[in-house]
This record gives structure tokens, sequence and C-alpha cells, in this order.
């Protein structure tokens, strides 16, 4: 990949402007332009072997055993065979090659799709300047522009979900002609394209409007044919996509720095030997020299220069092979568990979590930082009509015979909509007093749903009768009119010019004559229509704080009330607008249109003066009411949440989304809370005003002096602690230097952060990235708004290049596909966006409560085991090699080893094998039901306590002490010794027999003592490894074998000889004592003087606490969402513009039975049933609320109904 990346490069640097013909494949070939081949694997038949051994033996410890092997071959070095070092080191380079071949082909899993251009080919085989077909339902693969489709003016429907992580419906308008096509190169812009279509002399201009991007879905549009402009890498998708990266853990990396450690301790210890040997031959050699002579030239300085090199074959144990084989065998196992995890399966669609990598399970025990896509990953991306405030009174809430409130859920009771025939059965509603307002036909009821009915841009599609869909560019719209539909208002149709309703069972048609379009700055939209009886109303909807500013002095006390609706819907998480209608004049609309068609039409500041004339006709507005709408939630987000957060946890928000959304989003899933000192906003449009709004000295300065009492804009100095800033000054990064880590510094409270897509641009400049970095890192929660695929990359790589965190980025959609790929973790939610993110992810499952499990049992679990396993493990081998430098001096450094061939041979590869796998695959500190309930254990994983260089040093010094009691211990207690029948035990094999028995005795224990989970399985690999010592020990020491290969085991009748006298038991005994003992101290002094929380945990009562009850939690605030709609400007100019036209509608009936004033059958319910706790009706009008037009409409009866 690498390779390919350096091309694009190259070429993205040549090309300037693109030219293609269409159709023309031959003239289209000679530009070189990408074919539409996405290659997302880090392999391929020809560089599998090359790049994966270069990847291997980027571990410096297979380095070292290659290089070993170089050293066995040379015959006066090596005491041992070749093969002992060939054998496992293939052994280990064959099966880590298997797991990735195997990992890379899981990853590089890809659909191909069917596309026409005369003839069936694949996606694969496109080319640029190809005429394609596309249908419906299908996947957008590259970059298209649009010729022609099966829609009225060939326009086409695209779910953009993959792009920006929201799945709305949008509008692609056609380019009519073909021929020559002149556009931009390939580039990273989502948001824009620029080019020319030249035919037949005429020159078109193209924009984005009509471009297909790949990783788009065609919806509701039988087919249409488009140009191919970008294919493959070259795509605005794919130039948005991070490199494939080799991924290692940060253990992994500790491994080599030690390695590299344990290398320079190697070189000093067999120098220190080889010195001893050159003192030895000038001192003591020359009298060995009559049963063992020299060769020529061979003197005391070559002698020592060979037993340098003899050492260090015989003391590699300190970094065994077979350390590496079982890392990997450990990682495999823990992989499982995560497949296997029940509790991860998500049963509605069948979808289990997968461990799609095995090389970072420890990793995830470690997690500091985790980057989250919102919709999709947070939410459902559904929204849900919830409540509503209509004329002053509060619906949505149910109450029971005492007047108290219910908590609704699945089994409370629903309104029943079959009154209404066209009303969509998913719908659901609790609250029986709005069904009755509307059938009691409540004037200001009805008002508002008919403003829902006609105030929006949706596209109504019925292709059978009484079956109607709805395509909304936003799903808060289709919610909107989805409730208006089922209260009795439903749209059916639209022409650029009317637009058609049902009221009531009863066919109306409204003339369109304005539509005030949505945009962030309005953050409202209206619409001016002509009812059938000519009466002319301005319908509008928008944030609550946008449309107060706009309403009627006479509304004031209503807007009292609604604004106390409106803090209690936002105090559940409740998105919330506010909307407000009145009636015009005629002869001041007809100027108002003649004023607004002029500015329409004017090509300078066209804008501003539309503004202009929006102002003015919004103004003196009446009050109707509000709406609150649920962003659904996945089950179990703010749970998960509050769950990662108390084990410090930071979590980043990166969504595509706007601002409001967002924060309302982040309320809702308990990422924000009212607690919080304060959530600051950046959102300055220039770098000078983000600089400031982070941080500046002036505003540092007032802060000190009013921090009391005023908000400041300003947000890492009102977050800071001190009265004066210690080290606020930033490193200056040098080029060519690595860049320095940066601590966090502590707040003086709980903060949020929101920063918006266009201000985030200028604080990842290289001058300002360190001042966001730590502004962010002091907060409790960070949430990035309207950012491209591209910057949430940045975001996660600036985190990882300044913080010695670990990073986990989480996300559905191709759009997180990049930071997926950078950060350390990346987990793909196979959820309704595709399966880019999956295929990208290094682990997947299908909702995000699954995450606190991944981390807080599985990751920790492994993290811990992993630990576990190589602190045993570098204790069992270094005790194992010290013992045979100390026995060097007795030796006169010739090289001897002081065990047994045969149990050197079998010590790691059968005698400690089993034990310490069967700790590493099953050891759990505490449960899983613990782990939830204690989330603080997972801190440590995070400050790595569990294995860093200060653990493993400790470890060195334990093994040193380990190995002095197992060599000195058995050599002073078989020394001059005999045994109990006179005979003579004081032999070089007997020594070595009890000295390797002590040793397996000694580590044993110690595994014991590292065990805090002991199972069946457990037990008996501990067991058996002993039993199987004793057993092989026996068999190889007999005289059978003896017979059968004299030279291979000389060792006869050892076991049989020494294993049976007392003394040598007492010896084993005194030794494993010797051993535990300073462990056992240490541990009990620590737990009893300074326990960690594991140890607080587990001295903890082990009665199981009751399980938690799901509560749904609510936020008490007075915020209100800014505006709900995920709204894109400029999609009301489509639906008035004519362009959109759809096919005819099937002839259609009321689909309403008849409703009256007294509806047969009907038993008010809930409030409408004239119960009150304070003795007032329910539904009785709001006191002290002055009467507007709208309440005096009811005696004027419309004729229609």
């Amino acid at each position: 990949m690498s390779f390919f990346g350096i091309d694009c490069v190259r070429k993205k640097e040549k090309e300037l402007e693109r030219k293609l013909r269409a159709n023309d494949r031959e003239y289209n070939l000679s530009f070189k332009y990408a074919t539409n081949a996405i290659k997302t694997s880090k392999y391929n038949l020809f560089t599998f072997l090359p790049l994966n051994l270069f990847e291997q033996f980027q571990r410096i410890a297979n380095a070292y055993f290659l290089f070993l092997l170089v050293l066995q071959v040379i015959p006066q070095i090596s005491s041992l065979s070749w093969f002992t070092t060939v054998v496992p080191l293939v052994l280990v380079l064959s099966v880590t090659a298997a797991k990735d071949a195997t990992d890379d082909i899981v990853s590089t899993f890809v659909h191909l799709f069917p596309v026409l251009r005369l003839r069936s080919e694949k996606w694969m085989d496109v080319q640029v300047g190809d005429i394609i077909k596309l249908e419906n339902n299908q996947f957008v693969t590259a970059d298209l522009l649009l010729l022609s489709s099966s829609e009225p003016l060939n326009l086409v429907y695209i779910e953009t979900a993959e792009l920006d992580g929201t799945a709305s419906n949008l509008l692609c308008h056609l380019s009519l002609l073909l021929g020559e096509v002149r556009c931009e190169p390939p580039n990273n812009r989502l948001d824009r394209f620029t080019g020319t279509l030249t035919y037949a002399g005429q020159k078109y201009p193209l924009d984005n409007e009509k471009i297909l991007l790949r990783g788009c879905t065609l919806r509701n549009t039988e087919w249409c044919f488009g140009l191919v402009l970008f294919g493959g890498p070259e795509t605005k998708l794919m130039q948005n996509c991070g490199k494939s990266t080799f991924k290692r853990t940060s253990i992994d990396r500790l491994m080599n720095v030690l390695v590299l450690c344990i290398f320079g301790f190697l070189a000093i210890m067999c120098t220190i030997l080889a010195i001893g040997n050159y003192l030895w031959e000038l001192n003591d050699g020359s009298e060995f020299t009559v049963f063992l002579p020299r060769q020529d030239g061979n003197d005391a300085a070559f002698s020592a220069f060979l037993t340098f090199w003899s050492y260090v074959i015989i003391l590699n144990t300190v970094v065994p092979i077979s350390l590496y084989v079982s890392v990997e065998f450990i990682r495999l196992g823990n992989s499982f568990y995560i497949d296997w995890d029940r509790k991860m399966y998500y049963s509605r669609n069948d979808t289990p979590a997968e461990a799609r990598t095995t090389t970072l399970n420890e990793e995830l025990g470690q997690i500091k930082y985790v980057f989250s896509d919102k919709t999709g990953t947070l939410t459902q991306n559904i929204m849900i009509f919830n409540k509503c405030s209509i004329n002053g009174k509060s619906y949505g809430d149910v109450f029971d015979y005492t007047g108290q409130r219910l908590e609704i859920s699945e089994h409370t009771e629903t309104v029943d909509f079959s009154f209404n025939s066209l009303a969509d059965p998913s719908f659901m509603f609790h609250d029986h007093a709005l069904v009755e307002a509307v059938k009691l036909e409540n004037p200001e009821v009805h008002a508002f749903f008919r403003l829902l009915a006609l105030c929006h841009t949706v596209m109504a599609e019925e292709k059978k009768e009484g079956e109607i869909f709805y395509q909304a560019q936003s799903p808060d719209e289709g919610a909107l009119v989805t409730a208006a539909r089922n209260f009795g208002f439903v749209f059916r149709s639209r022409t650029p010019e009317s637009v058609s309703i049902v009221e009531m069972g009863q066919q109306r048609s409204y003339e369109l004559l304005a539509l005030l379009d949505f945009n962030n700055v309005r953050k409202r939209m209206s619409v001016i229509v002509r009812s059938p009886e000519g009466k002319l109303s301005l319908y509008c909807k928008g944030a609550d704080t946008i449309v107060y500013e706009r309403l009627h002095q006479s509304c004031s006390k209503l807007m009292d009330v609604t604004t106390e609706h409106l803090n209690e819907f936002a105090g559940e998480g409740l998105r919330t607008l506010a909307l407000a209608y009145k009636d015009l004049d005629e002869e001041y609309f007809n100027q108002w249109q003649q004023r607004h068609h002029e500015a329409s039409t004017d090509l300078d500041d066209r804008e501003s003066k539309l503004d202009q004339l929006y102002e003015e006709i919004e103004k003196d507005l009446l009050l109707l009411g509000a709406t609150a709408i649920e962003d659904k939630l996945q089950d179990g987000v703010p749970q998960t949440i509050e769950q990662l957060s108390k084990a410090d946890i930071k979590i980043w928000v990166l969504t595509g989304d706007k601002q409001e959304t967002a924060e309302n989003i982040g309320y809702s899933c308990n990422l924000l809370r009212e607690e919080m000192n304060d959530i600051f906003i950046i959102s300055g449009n220039s770098p000078e005003d983000v600089r400031q709004e982070l941080r500046s000295e002036e505003v540092f300065q007032k802060q000190l002096q009013f921090r009391l009492n005023m908000r400041n804009k300003n947000a890492r100095t009102s977050m800071k602690q001190d009265t004066v800033e210690d080290s606020v000054f930033l490193p200056e990064q040098t080029p060519g230097v690595s860049p320095k880590v940066i601590t966090d510094e502590v707040a003086n409270g709980e903060y949020g952060l929101v920063i918006n897509g266009h201000s985030l641009a200028y604080a990842l400049e290289c001058s300002m990235e360190l001042e966001f970095l730590k502004t962010a890192c002091m907060c409790k929660a960070v949430i990035c708004c309207r950012v491209t695929p591209l910057q949430k990359a940045q975001v996660v790589e600036l985190v990882k290049k300044y913080k010695q965190a670990v990073t986990l980025a989480i996300g559905d959609g191709a759009n997180d596909v990049s930071m997926i790929k950078a950060a350390h973790i990346g987990v793909g939610i196979s959820g309704q966006e595709g399966m880019q993110a999956v295929l990208s992810s290094d682990y997947s499952f299908a909702q995000f409560r699954f995450l606190q499990r991944l981390l807080l049992v599985h990751g920790r679990w492994s993290y811990l085991r992993m630990c576990k396993f190589l602190r045993y493990f570098f204790y069992k081998n270094f005790t194992f090699t010290f013992v045979h430098f100390w026995y060097a001096f007795f030796c006169g450094f010739s090289a001897q080893t002081v065990y047994d061939e045969w149990f050197i041979t079998l010590y790691n590869l059968v005698y400690t094998a089993l034990p310490v796998l069967g700790m590493s695959l099953f050891d759990q500190d505490v449960n899983d039901v613990w782990s939830f309930q204690h989330p603080q254990l997972y801190v440590p994983g995070q400050l790595n306590l569990y294995f860093s260089k200060k653990a493993f040093f400790k470890c060195a010094l334990h093994s040193s002490y380990s190995s002095l009691v197992l060599f000195f211990i058995p050599y002073a207690a078989i020394c001059d010794t005999v045994r109990d029948d006179g005979k003579d035990v004081a032999d070089y094999q007997s020594f070595a027999l009890l000295t390797q028995t002590c040793l397996l005795f000694a580590v044993t224990i110690q595994l014991g003592l590292e065990m805090s989970y002991w199972t069946a399985v457990n037990t008996f690999f501990v067991l058996g490894s002993l039993a199987m010592y004793f057993a092989v020990t026996f068999t190889m020491y007999s005289n059978g074998m003896f017979l059968m290969l004299p030279s291979a085991f000389p060792f006869i009748g050892t076991a049989r000889n020494s294993l049976n006298q007392p003394n040598i038991w007492l010896t084993i005994l005194l030794t494993s004592i010797l051993c535990v003992l300073p462990v056992v101290t240490y541990r009990f002094l620590l737990i009893q003087l300074c326990p960690t929380i594991n140890d607080k945990v587990r001295q903890a009562k082990a009665t199981p606490s009751p399980p938690p009850r799901r509560t749904r939690i609510r936020r008490t605030s007075s915020r209100r969402s800014g505006y709900a709609f995920s709204h894109a400007q400029g999609y009301g100019d489509l639906v008035t513009s004519g362009r959109f036209l759809r096919r005819p509608a099937v002839s259609r009936s009321s689909g309403f039975s008849h409703v009256g004033r007294t509806t047969t059958g009907f038993s008010p319910m809930g409030r409408s049933a004239g119960y009150s706790p304070t003795g007032r009706p329910q539904n009785a009008k709001v006191p002290d609320v002055e009467v507007t037009s709208l309440q005096m409409y009811r005696t004027i009866r419309d004729p229609a109904l």
C-alpha cells in the first residue's frame, strides 16, 4: 500500500486539471487515470513473504534468534546443535505469518456489484470516462457525473450516510448533455466540485449538485446513468481514508526496549564470565592441560573470546523464543473469548462481536481516549415525536388516576389511530388527550398540525393507495410530518406551486407562494401559503430563541408558559422547535412578493437582500406552541458513557452533524451534564478568534479579576486552578525533532468543550494545535461538530502525537474509516451505514453499549493476563538463566550447563508451558459483574502499572535473589554429603537434579501466588506439569534409556538414587520457602499499608449485589436546543424550482372515517378525562393567557370540514 500511496501523491502533484471524454476509453487511458479497483489489504501473493518477514524481524528478539543461529553453526563456539534454534524460530515465524495472512484475508472482503456499459462488468473493471447504470438501493462506488435517471426532470435521490454519517436524502440534478469534461484534479473536498462540460461548442458549468460521490446509496430511484470522473483511490471518499498501517501494542513496543536492555545485560554477564575465563586460564588453566590439551595457538585471550560467545548461546534463555509463541497463543485465545461472548451478541440483527485482529487484545485494557461518531454509533438515527406544547398546554405525559406522572414503557397503552386509515402504523403516542383535542376540533391543535403538514421540504411517494412514504432531508422533518399525518393532517403530495394535504378526511390543496429556506444563521424556515378559501398565512418553525424574538407582544404570557414546557422537554434531552404563524394582508404580500422576485434575480449581494426581506415579513408572529423530538439513542448508551467516564476514559465525539444536534445528543447520552462548571463553545471564524477563545493573556487577566461573577469565553484559563499560570508557554515544535509528550493539566472542576468544523481547521494548524490539545484534554468531554472525515483522523493523530495514551476510534460509516485507521484500536459498528467501517476495523459489534464490556471486561482481563504472563515468564527464565551465571564461578568458566540437557530442552516446552498458559487464558482478578461495579479497576492499565520498565527490573531483582537461593542452598546442602547408606551423593549429576527440581518447585509455587482465579483446568495444568516432570525424569534417567542411547541419557540412576533421600526433599522445601517468603511478606505489607484498588475490591464481600435498575436518565436543565434540524441550506430551492416533479400520484380516497364533535365509542383517558389533582379541569385554558386571533378562529367554521 505504501508504494501505491507514493504513486498517488506523485500523480496528484502533476495533475492540475482532469480531462476526459464520455465513453472514449482509448482517449482516457492515455492519461493513465486510476482504475476503480480498491486495495485495502497489506499483502498480495508476491509481497506477502518479504513484507511479513520484514514486519516480524522488526521484533528485535526474532533478529536476535537469527543471530544465535549463525553462532550455533560455528563448532568452536556452540555446544548445542543448530536445529535447536532453527526449529523454534521457523515455528514462530510460520505461526505468526499464517495468523497475519488470515487477518489480511478477512479484512479484504469486498462486495462487487454489476454495472452496465453496453455489457455487464464488475466495479473493479470500470474506467474513468465509462458510462454506467445504477439501480435502486445500489452503492455508488465511483465519483459520477449524473446524466439521466428514471425520475421526472432526471433527478435522483441519494442517501449520504456513508459520507457525513446522517441518513439524509438529497436531490441531485441532471447534467443533460454528453461531451468532454474538464474538472478539478482528485482531492478530498466532499462539499465542492468545479468543472465544465463541453458539447457542440457550448460550455456548461458543473458543480457539486451534479455529482454522485462514492459511498452514497441510490434511493427511491429506479435507475440512473452516470459518467465516471474519479475511480478507486482517486475518489473523494478514498482520498479521505487513511492508509493501512501496521498496528502494534504498547507492550510490543516496550518489549523491544526491554529486549535491548536484556541484550545489554547479557553482554555484561558474558563479558564478566569471559574475563573470569581469561583469569582462570592464566592462573589455573595450565594444571588441566594434561588431560585437556589446548589446540595450537589457543591462548587465554582466545579462550576468553570463545567463552564469551559460548555463554551468549547458553544464557540466551533470558530471551526465550517460546515467549513469542506463547504470546500469540494467548492473544488468539482472548480473541476467541470476544467472538464467543453471548453478552455481546445482538440477536435482532444476528450479529456477534468479532475480533478481526488477534494482536491488539491487551491494548483494549489501556484505552485513555475514545473517539466516537454520533449518528448510527451513539444514536439509532431514528427520530420520535415525543411531546408537544399547544397554546400553553403540554401533551405527551401519562398520568394515573391519582394524578401522578407515569414512566412510559413498552407496556404503556398507546393511542388508537384506527379512525385514520392513512396513519403510519409504526407511529406511537401515549397521551390520549391530544387525539381527543383533535377529534373535538380544537382550533389551536388543528392549526398546530396544519403547520407541521405544510411547513417542510419533505417529498411524498405513494405507489399504492394509502401507502405513503416520506423522503425527508433530515429525520426530524420526517418525524414531524409523520406526527401530523397520524393526528389527521396528512401531507400527500406537492408541486412547485402547491401542497396537498388531507385535513381530517378532507382533501385540501394550499397554494405555495414562497418558501423561506433554512440556513445556519436563520435557524428557522417559513412557508407562505394560500388556503382554498383564499386566506394568506405564513407558517414558521425554528429554534425557540429565534422565533421568540419575532413574536407579537400579545404572546408574552403564552411565551412564559411555553418556555416552562420547553425547559421540561430540554431537561429530558429532547430536541425542541417553536411554531408560530401570522395572517398576511393581500396588498402587502403582493408588494413583498415583487421585491422578493427582484432580490432573487439580483446577481449582487443576493443572499443579504433576501435575508432582509425574510426578516421583514417574519415579524409579529403569533405563537402556536412547541414540539419535542427524541433522537433515539441506542440502548445503554448513557450507562456506557457513564461507566467509561468512571474508568477515567475521556470520550470525544467527532460528528458531521450541526452543533445544536450534537450538543443535544451530548446531554441525552450523559456526555455533557448540567453539573459541569461550564461548556465552552469554540466557533471563531479566524485563527485569531479561535486562539482568543481557547486562551489569551488579556482575557486571562480579566478572568483573574472576575472569575466568580462572570462567564468568560476563554476556555483554558477558566479551567486553571491557580490564579497565575504555571508553565503557560507552550513548547515550540522543532522540525525533525520527535514531539514532546504533553502532560495533562488539572482543571478546577468539570468542563465540556464544543468546537465547530471551521474553527477546528484553525485549531489543528501547527501554531495552534498544542493550545487546542491542552484545552481539550482539560475537559471531561469534547464534541467536534461539522467535521470532515479527514479532520476526524487529524484529531486522533494529534492526540497520538502529543499524549502518551492509547486511543480508540469507533464508528459505523465510511466517513469514519480514516479515524478508525488512525487510532491505536479501531472499532466498527455493523449498523445501517454499510460495511466500510467494519472492514477497516480491528473489532466489530452491533451496539455501542458493547464497548464497555469490550474494554472493562475483555480488555482489562487481556491486559492483566498478558502482564502477569510477562512478569512470570521473565521471572522463571531469568531465574533459570542466572543459576548458570553463579555456576560459572565453580566450573572454571568453562561454559558448562548446570542442568541436564533434556531439562534445558523441556523446561519451557513442557514443564512450565501449560501452567503459565492456563493462567494467561483463565485468570481473573474479579469477575465481569465486579468489573462493571468497580470501573476504577481499569485505571491501572492506563497507567501501565502492571507491566512497565519498573516492574521488569523488579522482576529481574526478584529473579536474582531466587537464583542465588536456588544455587547456593542446594550447593551447600549437597557439598560433602553422603547418603544414609554412606554412599557419596555429592556429584555433578545429583547436584543438577536437585537444582532443577528446586527450580521447578519454586517457579510453580510462584505461579500459584500469581493466580487469582483457580479453575479445574489450571489445577490440572499445574499438578500435571509437576507429575510430568517426575515421570519424564525417572524415565530418562532409567537404565533402559541409557542402554538404548548412552550418549544421550548419561544421568543413569540419578533420580532414584537422589530423590529417595530425606535431606534432598528437605532442601527442596527449604529453597521453596526461602524463594517465596520475601514475596509473601512484601505482598502482605503492601495490602495492609498501601492497598491497591484491586486489593480493596477482592477484600470486599463476595455476596453479589442486586442487579442495577435500568432507569431512564433525565437531566434537569434549563437549556434548550438551538435548532433540532439537520438541515442543509438550499434544499428549499429545489422544492420550489420545479425540478423535483414526481410521477403523478394514484387516485386517492380521503382514508378517514367520519369524525365530528361527538365520537361514538371514544372514552377519554388521562388528562382528557377531566380529572385534575388541583380540582381544575385539565382541559381548561391556562389562565391569564391573552386571547389571540387563533383562539377566536373557532367561531368561524371551515365549510370544508
